[in-house]
């Protein structure tokens, strides 16, 4: 029965729009705002630094509790990857916004540190150097998206490489306009300024 139950509930947990929410108390709809994702960047920009870290904790935490859940009730590497990808799959297209969302970059990474803690932290670590060197959140997520499989493989965790790729080619698809401004040299940069 989890095994149907589980990941439709971990599907509706990522679904909820934590950004859309928190931007909301300070009147603000995110999605007409800045870049128009409700991710926590988006609400960084938008509504300041303490409500962007919230909105990250609130997409991390509705990717690792159910992961991390699910490991309780099963250890069959198939219905993990299912349940690992339901939350991230809802945060991407939420039926709260219209089967609308963010990038799920955050959810993606609780997701995965419930499953995979070591390897997944180590791609995190390539993140941050990625956005701290280039001053691009969006550098920093595809160098996370193209190191979580390759993560896996190497941890020895290589029955969850096909729903880390799987994640990494969706991840790639929501950043398919960042990578264009990347490629143009206009993508919009973390720091007003650029070393």
């Amino acid at each position: 029965m989890h095994w149907i139950f589980w990941p439709i509930v971990s599907y509706l947990l990522g679904a909820v729009p934590f950004g859309m929410l928190l931007a909301k108390f300070k009147g603000v709809d995110i999605r007409s705002q800045g870049s128009g994702n409700t991710g926590a960047t988006n609400v960084a920009r938008t509504c300041g630094l303490p409500l962007g870290l919230t909105a990250l904790a609130l997409d991390l935490g509705k990717g690792l509790v159910p992961v991390l859940l699910a490991t309780g009730m099963s250890d069959h590497w198939l219905f993990l990857s299912i349940c690992t990808a339901a939350p991230i799959l809802g945060h991407v297209y939420s039926p709260f916004l219209g089967f609308k969302g963010g990038k799920a970059v955050a959810t993606t990474i609780g997701a995965f540190l419930g499953l995979a803690f070591l390897p997944t932290l180590v791609c995190v670590l390539l993140c941050v150097a990625g956005i701290l060197a280039s001053g691009y959140v969006s550098l920093g997520s595809l160098i996370f998206g193209a190191a979580l499989p390759l993560a896996m493989l190497a941890s020895g965790r290589a029955e969850l490489a096909p729903v880390a790729l799987a994640i990494t080619l969706l991840l790639y698809w929501r950043h398919r306009d960042n990578i264009a401004r990347l490629a143009r040299g206009q993508e919009h940069p973390w720091r007003t300024k650029k070393s």
